[in-house]
């Protein structure tokens, strides 16, 4: 060390934690403890485990996904929308995959991934008449389509907790 300085870069002192991780192995030895939740940590109840980067993502992937699909081939979704909903079928369609677009663009910025999150837990809960509609419609077709339409509604519930999931991983607004 010249000039009494430690490394980290000019004039800036490195940390004890940085020093731990510069150590070889040190990153893989972080990686095997087991992770507390904040809240028993705290004292207080566990949470469900934050989601990771790649789950915003995913989540907010998807939704776009979706949502262009819905905008790119209303056609295709009309016919899964239950005929009693006014005004009509594409006007669902298509409000549909506005709201898939704008929660996956919620759920991908930083800012709005909170809201984002709640916002897709509801919209996935909402569909769920629709995936409703499509296993009874579909009930007497041969048996891959019955089964697409039947797996649908066990999915929605995953989806719903990965949505939660995003919502309470986001850094609260205030």
């Amino acid at each position: 060390m010249r000039g009494g300085r430690r490394p980290g870069g000019p004039g800036q002192h490195a940390t004890a934690g940085a020093r731990r991780a510069a150590r070889p192995g040190a990153l893989i030895a972080a990686a095997q403890e087991p992770a507390v939740p904040a809240a028993r940590a705290a004292g207080g109840e566990d949470l469900p485990a934050p989601a990771a980067p790649a789950e915003h993502r995913g989540l907010a992937l998807l939704l776009v996904t979706a949502g262009v699909a819905h905008l790119a081939r209303p056609r295709v979704f009309d016919s899964l929308v239950p005929p009693w909903l006014p005004p009509s079928r594409r006007f669902w369609t298509v409000a549909s995959g506005l709201a898939e677009v704008g929660t996956g663009l919620a759920v991908a910025h930083p800012r709005t991934r909170r809201a984002g999150g709640l916002a897709a837990a509801a919209l996935f809960v909402g569909v769920f008449p629709g995936n409703l509609w499509m296993a009874w419609r579909w009930r007497h077709r041969p048996w891959p389509q019955r089964a697409a339409a039947y797996a649908r509604l066990p999915l929605q519930a995953p989806l719903v907790a990965w949505a939660v999931r995003v919502h309470r991983s986001a850094a609260p607004r205030g």
